[in-house]
């Protein structure tokens, strides 16, 4: 007991703390410590950051393309960390090398390589091109994690469910996924924020065609406000919030999920 207070502790001080100052620079006036100023509420920073024309296109923009990648990321990660994972077959160490080489290798250098092929199959300058290139930075995070959780799960515990006569569909959705919440998590918000934060391949790829909020964001970099650069930083936040929220609710679906409305008598 005493360990999780303290633990609860130690996290507001980290997370929540800096979070309610940034917030509250959001909504007042600039103000430092320790000084004469007066904190005054206002919403100007909000009414600058609204007063974009590109905002709500740059937003749908990144939470549509973040939607995309994290469904390839999670197809190819499942599948891909499974097969890692679980089964044995010559050249296994040399493709798990090729598929975690992304990360090695300086994500302008394959942008610039992919913009020519983009070019030559009709995808630069479009959103399917933007998603596809968002793939290289966030696909090897999640073939990692779910080869980690695969590892851990074990192929006895899937050869149980085939022996019991689950079939492949049955035991991935009451088996598989229900173990693997804690590793769709981690690649939920990793994905999300990687994916919102890539500025230099979206231009690259999306060649000025696909707003995303970086390319809202930067613009914004031109002024001291620290008021404004706290609202975008709040604005900014937001999608991924939401995305980590609607998985949350996906997984509250599955098997065996300990929710109050599901164990409701």
């Amino acid at each position: 007991m005493k360990y999780k207070i303290l633990f609860y502790i130690i996290a507001g001080l980290l997370f929540v703390s800096p979070v309610f100052v940034l917030l509250l620079q959001s909504i007042t006036t600039p103000w430092r410590f320790q000084t004469a100023q007066e904190m005054n509420v206002q919403l100007k920073s909000f009414a600058v950051l609204w007063s974009d024309p590109n905002l709500w296109t740059a937003t749908i923009g990144s939470i549509v393309i973040g939607a995309f990648v994290l469904l390839f990321n999670f197809l190819i990660g499942i599948t891909a960390g499974k097969a890692l994972a679980l089964y044995s077959f010559k050249g296994r160490t040399l493709m798990e090398a090729l598929l975690l080489a992304p990360l090695l290798i300086p994500v302008l250098a394959v942008a610039m390589g992919l913009h020519l092929l983009m070019i030559r199959i009709g995808l630069a300058d479009t959103w399917i091109g933007v998603t596809l290139v968002h793939l290289v930075p966030t696909v090897p995070y999640s073939i990692k994690i779910f080869h980690h959780a695969y590892s851990q799960l074990g192929k006895p515990m899937i050869e149980q469910a085939q022996i019991l006569g689950a079939s492949e569909r049955k035991q991935f959705l009451t088996v598989e996924l229900p173990l693997l919440k804690n590793a769709i998590r981690s690649v939920t918000f990793l994905t999300i924020v990687i994916s919102l934060s890539q500025y230099a391949i979206t231009a690259i790829i999306g060649g000025g065609s696909v707003v995303t909020l970086p390319m809202v964001f930067f613009p914004f970099l031109d002024t001291a406000n620290p008021s404004i650069m706290a609202a975008f930083s709040v604005w900014f936040a937001a999608p991924p919030l939401l995305m980590y929220i609607l998985i949350e609710g996906l997984l509250s679906l599955l098997p065996y999920s300990q929710t109050p409305w599901r164990n409701r008598a």
